[in-house]
């Protein structure tokens, strides 16, 4: 299983960390285990004193696909969900100055939050008006919908799969919203499609 994640798929996001708008999408990969069991809180690492929180739209694979046309990557994922890609923005800063990989700022155990369920494709009306959103301690924090994604899930399928055979089972974190912050100890996380739950976490 694969986690692959699109970075700046959102302008307003780019223009807070004061990017450049891609021209394509930018993917990275996490390892499995940056998977954050379930029930568990997520622990700030030792080695980072400015960890992100970063909400995205999750899609999981359901069939195996290579060269994938955008006509027919509808066929290739029918379940929807929400995920925290925590990120080390201290470390991240200083890996992109030197111009090194991101992983260890971005793919550390606990890294990578996958709801606590998966959405049928069915429960929606439209894939491309999905409202999202992310509270802190019961503030919004960030708010988003697929419509403002650069890349939309079919794109993004269609251009993973042309350097990554997608598998059963693999998920795509397709992108964060502006609004993006540290997370402290004792803070609460809860990330909601519309105003349904899926993910609701502590931090120490």
């Amino acid at each position: 299983m694969k986690i692959i994640c699109i970075g700046r798929n959102y302008a307003d996001h780019a223009a807070e960390l004061k990017s450049e708008t891609p021209r394509e999408p930018i993917v990275f990969l996490k390892p499995d285990s940056a998977l954050l069991p379930r029930k568990q809180a997520f622990v700030i690492p030792e080695f980072s004193n400015d960890v992100h929180h970063e909400v995205e739209l999750l899609v999981r694979i359901n069939r195996l696909g290579k060269y994938i046309q955008p006509k027919f990557a509808h066929k290739y994922y029918n379940q929807i969900s929400l995920g925290i890609d925590f990120t080390a923005r201290d470390l991240q800063q200083d890996l992109k100055a030197k111009g090194l990989p991101w992983e260890k700022a971005k793919s550390f155990d606990g890294a990578a939050v996958v709801g606590d369920q998966w959405l049928s494709v069915t429960d929606f009306k439209d894939l491309n008006q999905i409202e999202f959103s992310l509270l802190k301690n019961d503030k919004i924090v960030q708010e988003g919908n697929s419509s403002q994604m650069l890349w939309k899930i079919d794109e993004l399928i269609a251009y993973i799969s042309q350097f990554f055979t997608l598998k059963i089972g693999d998920i795509i974190f397709t992108g964060t919203p502006a609004g993006v912050g540290q997370v402290q100890p004792d803070d609460h996380l809860i990330a909601k499609i519309g105003d349904t739950t899926l993910i609701n976490l502590n931090i120490k």
